[in-house]
């Protein structure tokens, strides 16, 4: 064999023996790295277990205080992106920004002619002219709830039924009485037939209103236009809230009239949101699919704000129960001593006027007695005496009637025995 070839035989084993040997060390590498791992894991849970929680146990309780954190009270306001409606304005950025809202009714400027359009867009051209701040155009497509339609249509409904109804008797009555002339009978005939009408009529619009509502799809666009205030805007000079609330308000108001004014070169008529407006401005804006359901006054009873705001502490709640409590307990007191006290004076009463006999004999007596030298001796001791015998006359009947009321009683008692 020639030593090329033995050489390069040489190499080749070589080569291979450095793969195989790399092989080896990266296996041995993993397995050691896999082992660690293993036993820092088993670290891990016996010092959590030592700690009385398991790896799933601190996962969740740093869940929890991420939810918590999370669902904080500040955070739900920065989430609202306001602070406060007072004043028919909205209260944003701790009080550095005031907003007043217009609301603008919308014109239909495809059924205009064509000088009618020219007007509008000039009148809006001029709108844009003389702007001096910036505004912003906010648009709100709302679902038109037709249940506050509804209930006034069965109110009107149900007025017209009852006069109907009433009609109708009154009709009966005048045919039946034959008092009244076929003209009269007549002329009440056909304002009855009206009033009936009427009630059909109203009953079709019901139906189709109804129908109506149930079509989700009938949509209605709100327009308004919104007007800022910076605090910014104001000097150097220092001033409290109530007297920034009242600045705001006064320079807002003055712009809004403003730009009302303007508006109403293009045909478009618009009004200052007050403050109940823009709680549902903003309730529409927060909830669009609850807001379908239920409407703001609906939400406001069921108690959805209180979803935005913080509950009171719960030491103040016991203690506010507590002097509640206090209160009724010190009333039903002062109750019940009144109550003894009446009682007891009614008592005294009570036995006063069954002692008013001898109480009146024995007053008597004291005035006869300490009147004797006037009267003489011998006429007041027959008057004690005429004083006297009544009351062993009393004393005696009254021993009598205890004495047949032990015998009867006896007599009861042996016939029972027997």
């Amino acid at each position: 064999m020639d030593d090329n070839v033995i050489s390069q035989v040489l190499g080749v084993a070589l080569l291979v023996m450095l793969v195989l040997l790399v092989v080896f060390v990266i296996v041995y590498i993993l397995l050691k790295l896999k082992t660690s791992d293993r036993s820092s894991k088993k670290n891990n849970q016996t010092i959590n277990l030592n700690n009385g929680q398991t790896g799933n146990d601190k996962k969740a309780n740093i869940e929890k205080n991420t939810i918590s954190n999370l669902y904080s009270k500040q955070s739900i306001f920065d989430f609202m992106e306001f602070e406060n409606i007072e004043d028919n304005m909205i209260v944003q950025k701790n009080g550095k920004r005031y907003v007043m809202v217009i609301e603008c009714q919308g014109i239909n400027y495809d059924l205009m002619s064509e000088m009618e359009k020219i007007s509008v867009e000039e009148g809006f051209q001029q709108f844009l002219n003389t702007l001096r701040h910036p505004i912003q155009i906010y648009i709100q497509t709302r679902t038109v709830n037709l249940g506050k339609s509804l209930a006034s249509y069965r109110q009107k409904i149900r007025e017209i039924e009852n006069r109907y109804n009433k009609m109708t008797f009154e009709y009966r009555n005048m045919q039946a009485s034959e008092t009244y002339s076929q003209s009269d009978l007549d002329k009440y005939f056909y304002e009855l037939t009206k009033q009936k009408n009427l009630l059909e009529y109203g009953k079709d619009i019901l139906s189709n209103t109804e129908q109506m509502s149930l079509n989700k799809n009938v949509l209605n666009k709100k327009y308004y236009v919104v007007v800022s205030y910076y605090v910014e805007e104001n000097s150097e000079e220092k001033y409290d809230k109530d007297e920034i609330r009242n600045m705001a308000f006064s320079e807002l108001y003055t712009k809004s009239q403003a730009l009302i004014r303007t508006l109403s070169g293009c045909s478009i008529i618009g009004k200052i949101l007050n403050s109940k407006e823009l709680i549902e401005l903003l309730y529409m804006a927060y909830n669009r699919d609850d807001a379908e359901l239920y409407g703001i006054d609906t939400a406001i009873r069921a108690g959805y704000d209180s979803l935005y705001s913080t509950s009171q502490d719960i030491f103040e709640k016991k203690m506010k129960v507590l002097d509640n409590k206090i209160q009724q307990a010190a009333i039903e007191k002062a109750n019940n001593a009144i109550d003894k006290v009446k009682s007891a004076k009614q008592k005294k009463v009570e036995e006063k006027e069954q002692n008013m006999d001898d109480l009146i004999n024995t007053l008597a007596k004291i005035i006869i007695k300490e009147n004797r030298q006037y009267i003489g001796q011998d006429v007041a001791e027959q008057a004690i005496e005429e004083i006297d015998v009544p009351n062993q006359e009393k004393e005696e009947e009254e021993n009598v009637q205890e004495t047949k009321e032990t015998k009867t009683r006896r007599g009861r008692k042996k016939v029972t025995e027997q």
